[in-house]
């Protein structure tokens, strides 16, 4: 996800300089002329603004909090953009640490996938200090195609973007199990889907939908112990605000299914596989003649 952001930034005309844990990730960004950091220190020195996109919590910590990290080399006054879906204790540790530097943490994750990045095409929903959102908004217009505010501390845009991929994944449950009757029935998933999608008329339920029907779990635009990481936090967060969140429960258990069964390198469309399963059907259906 942070590739084609940084590409569209620089599109955009804004001077760059990435890092990445995985230096070989990033040597394609300096062919369009954005300089190479060695660290997430010597990226952020000087910098007004510094975006990190990490898998979790812990990778975060590790690039802001460690010795070669962001929050020893950001100016005071700086903005630290966190744009990774983490847990919304972690954004309430991060913007209090940052606050005790003088500088300020933007929360602005993002929902769309690397395909919608290339694209322009993510929504992005910041939180944080009025004046820095209103400083970051050309970025956000470089890299997205609508922003949506969503409040003062940063940790609100985590909790609007957890309850958001909670949102995908009750929609992947479901297309699991209607995807499994319909192969029973011998019906073609394509032509349910077909219909779901005049229905509700949503590029989700279009885009997650094709990959359900067509099985097309592999490579993963957003790796399935990810989307269980995600399913985890947003329970960890209703416990947090006194809100029961049943049907997550359900979801998260089929996630851990689905890591049992083998599904590490797949897309978290494949939670789908787990009522395939339980409906005694082939992991690669047969489609009615």
């Amino acid at each position: 996800m942070g590739a084609p952001m940084a590409r569209n930034l620089v599109r955009a005309g804004y001077d760059l300089t990435a890092y990445n844990r995985t230096r070989k990730k990033a040597e394609e960004l300096a062919q369009e002329g954005i300089r190479l950091a060695s660290s997430a220190a010597e990226a952020a020195a000087g910098a007004d603004a510094v975006f990190t996109m990490l898998s979790d919590d812990q990778a975060l910590a590790a690039v802001v909090f460690g010795p070669e990290g962001i929050a020893a080399a950001l100016k005071p006054g700086a903005i630290h953009v966190s744009s990774s879906t983490i847990s919304t204790s972690f954004a309430r540790k991060l913007a209090e640490e940052h606050g005790k530097r003088g500088q300020v943490l933007v929360s602005a994750p993002v929902f769309g996938r690397p395909e919608a990045a290339e694209q322009r095409k993510l929504i992005v929903i910041p939180a944080g200090d009025s004046h820095a959102l209103e400083k970051l908004r050309p970025v956000w217009d470089a890299i997205g195609r609508r922003t949506i505010v969503i409040g003062s501390e940063p940790w609100q845009a985590n909790a609007v973007k957890l309850c958001g991929n909670f949102m995908i994944a009750s929609m992947l449950e479901s297309f699991g199990e209607s995807f499994a009757v319909m192969r029973k029935f011998g019906i073609d998933p394509h032509l349910f889907l077909e219909t779901m999608n005049e229905l509700f008329g949503s590029p989700v339920y279009r885009n997650y939908g094709t990959l359900v029907a067509d099985q097309k779990f592999d490579p993963p635009g957003f790796a399935l112990p990810l989307g269980l990481k995600d399913i985890r936090q947003v329970i960890d967060a209703a416990e947090e605000a006194g809100a029961p969140m049943p049907f997550a429960a359900i979801v998260r258990n089929h996630l851990v299914s689905a890591l049992a069964n083998g599904q590490e390198k797949l897309d978290w469309s494949s939670i789908a596989l787990v009522s395939a399963r339980a409906a005694g059907l082939p992991a690669q259906a047969k489609q009615p003649v």
